[in-house]
């Protein structure tokens, strides 16, 4: 008898633990969660609610959206994207509210001819105005497995993340006069369809529609939103909470080789397109970075002898340095101890 109730201790914890996550983080079911809002049959829902497809042919696409809407969270969803010759089309999985000054928030997936990478585009629109393109390769075949990608939208920062890799931020820039998302919920849209004129060398590749159907598809959605009290159990930055997470050392690493590897475009350095000037948010992250944001991963100096010869060359932090960069060049002797 004892053993009985230990056994039911033990499976009552675990169902426990398991209701209690998804209290927490919203466990996704594409029945419960979202409609199939156009297409036909091309959108499917299918494996009791785990997984959803949608398909693209000459007639038409498909899409669908949540059933809720949203003001600030993490939203996770983990794609399949179409496999072969892509050239032509573009599956988009993004958060919008609606109207002429709405908000939204965009990842869309540029197809491709067989062999070439898929184009991963990142927008954010703020009053009905965009315009905040960068662009992406991926460091992996989208096609062949499924992966996550990520949107934590917070009332300091949006973060676009892959497979938990940080790509993109976007930060509140509203003090120095760029309005911010963070009025109006928004729901999450995704839909696969033809943007020959322009997804794919500019709109040169054409659909070839004897390889359709085309067909993208989509599993483990989750959505970590307020509801009561802010929390999140399923986060893997240094504070814990989406709600005001910041990227810890490691994820600042992750960024910015993302960076400097796999970004084709950013309008922030488009200076033919912003000949008046680039975007004050663009200007403020270039800007002379104040002695509480400097990154510390690597120092080189340079030594001819003596104290007086040193000269301190770069230093990039990892952690937080208060006190800027005087404390740095007050560092730097003891390193040729």
């Amino acid at each position: 008898m004892a053993s009985f109730f230990k056994g039911f201790s033990v499976l009552f914890l675990a169902i426990t633990l398991v209701m209690s996550s998804c209290m927490v983080a919203n466990c996704g079911n594409f029945y419960q969660d979202f409609d199939l809002t156009w297409g036909g049959n091309r959108a499917k829902v299918f494996n009791g609610g785990r997984l959803l497809s949608l398909s693209l042919d000459k007639i038409s696409g498909s899409g669908f959206q949540s059933k809720k809407e949203y003001l600030f969270g993490r939203i996770d969803v983990q794609l399949k994207l179409v496999a072969g010759n892509s050239a032509g089309t573009v599956t988009a999985y993004y958060l919008s509210s609606q109207g002429p000054t709405h908000d939204e928030i965009d990842f869309e997936f540029l197809g491709n001819v067989s062999g070439e990478p898929y184009i991963l585009h990142t927008n954010v629109f703020t009053q009905g105005r965009g315009g905040r393109e960068q662009q992406f390769y991926l460091w992996f075949d989208p096609t062949k497995n499924f992966h996550t990608y990520s949107i934590i939208w917070n009332p300091q920062r949006i973060v676009f993340l892959v497979d938990n890799t940080p790509i993109r931020v976007f930060k509140n820039a509203e003090s120095i006069g760029v309005p911010y998302p963070k009025n109006q919920p928004m729901r999450i849209y995704s839909s696969l369809w033809n943007a020959d004129d322009w997804a794919t060398r500019g709109g040169l590749e054409k659909i070839d529609w004897s390889k359709a159907p085309f067909t993208a598809y989509y599993r483990n959605f989750n959505a970590q939103t307020c509801s009561g009290s802010c929390t999140s159990s399923n986060s893997k930055f240094s504070n814990g909470a989406w709600q005001n997470q910041e990227l810890d050392a490691y994820s600042r690493r992750r960024l910015r080789w993302v960076q400097k590897n796999f970004m084709i475009y950013n309008y922030c350095t488009d200076y033919k397109r912003f000949v008046h000037g680039i975007p004050a948010e663009c200007r403020q992250s270039r800007s002379v970075v104040s002695s509480e944001t400097i990154e510390l991963g690597l120092t080189l100096v340079e030594y001819n002898g003596g104290v007086d010869g040193l000269r301190l060359l770069s230093v990039s932090l990892d952690e937080p340095l208060t006190g800027g960069l005087q404390q740095a060049v007050n560092f730097a002797p003891h390193l040729l101890k």
